[in-house]
């Protein structure tokens, strides 16, 4: 939930990897150029700030929010399954955008059973993420080697790889955080992901699937109002962070489905018409003008399999839950890539 980004999907994602949600200059250099772009549309990196992620804990914990715990069902079934499917232990896991590290963990405890001397490399272009992951893996492994890199997702895993040497390495998209970028920006980031591998490594990939819309609305437009209020928060970050004026209670969050992708998009609607300065500009907002925030496919079957090719890889397997809502996909560079 970055250029239009990331589905809340059990972390703080940026799909790119590569912006500091933190960083406040880089907030109002996104929030100017989004607001004066037609239509006007923010990242959804930005809903991160100290506020946004004790709201997306909230959101994790609502009865209608499903990919965590989905994702999380089949890592808990088949971590072993999936470590089992490479054909030599990774010398090194790459968790690519280290969020709360529980995912992680059911991997590099199967990884571990097989070769202890693996290494866990988490990549996040934020310091304090990867301090924070080295800790949490530290203290369930105290001998674990860690290998942090702080770069965008395609430099990070360029460096574990050759950190690595002639050992392969796993590296880990998961939470359908490549959801959150339009179809050519995702087969770009996951070209450039391939580039960075050799011959022989790997790539899990986790993906959203179509489902009943029911299901996707209450996950994206909770009766509860948390995930409006987590959307409205980005304006109060605006706020807080950027001098902003903005009326709260002139926006409105919109939840939609579009069939065509298929994909849930979050919105920023105005009630009414209103005038806003922020950072020194002042902004107009027309009565229903819509400031997108977020977009999150919701994938075929089909879809995942093209992706695949479109980026180069070959695939290997995929797992799914129970309800089949949700699928990690393991993709292979092939030898002709070393």
């Amino acid at each position: 939930m970055a250029s239009l980004s990331v589905a809340r999907a059990g972390e703080q994602p940026n799909p790119e990897g590569s912006v500091d949600p933190t960083s406040r200059a880089a907030f109002r250099s996104a929030v100017i150029a989004g607001l004066d772009a037609r239509p006007r549309a923010l990242s959804s990196v930005w809903f991160y700030d100290a506020m946004g992620s004790l709201l997306f804990q909230r959101i994790m914990r609502l009865p209608g929010y499903y990919p965590t715990r989905v994702e999380t069902e089949i890592l808990e079934a088949s971590s072993g399954e999936i470590l089992g499917c490479l054909p030599v232990a990774p010398g090194a896991i790459v968790d690519l955008g280290a969020g709360d590290g529980a995912k992680t963990r059911l991997l590099l405890a199967a990884a571990r059973r097989i070769s202890p001397a693996v290494t866990y490399a988490p990549v996040d272009v934020a310091g304090e993420a990867l301090r924070s992951a080295t800790g949490r893996m530290r203290a369930v492994w105290p001998d674990l080697a860690v290998r942090a890199e702080q770069a965008d997702y395609v430099e990070g895993l360029l460096r574990a790889r050759r950190a690595s040497g002639e050992t392969p390495v796993l590296g880990l998209l998961l939470g359908s955080n490549v959801g959150n970028l339009e179809w050519a920006e995702a087969v770009s980031l996951l070209r450039s992901l391939r580039g960075s591998l050799a011959g022989g490594d790997h790539l899990l990939v986790g993906f959203d699937l179509l489902k009943d819309e029911r299901v996707l609305r209450a996950a994206y437009d909770d009766p509860e109002g948390v995930t409006a209020a987590f959307n409205l928060n980005l304006l109060a970050r605006i706020n807080r962070e950027l001098g902003g004026d903005l009326d709260l209670s002139a926006f409105s969050h919109r939840a939609t489905f579009d069939l065509a992708r298929p994909a849930m998009e979050s919105w920023l609607v105005a009630r009414r018409a209103t005038v806003a300065t922020i950072a020194g500009r002042r902004f107009r907002f027309a009565s229903g003008e819509a400031i997108h925030t977020e977009i999150s496919w919701k994938y075929t079957e089909a879809q995942l399999g093209a992706l695949a090719r479109a980026a180069g890889f070959e695939e290997v397997a995929r797992w799914h839950d129970g309800r089949r809502w949700f699928c990690d996909a393991l993709w292979r560079v092939g030898p002709e890539a070393r």
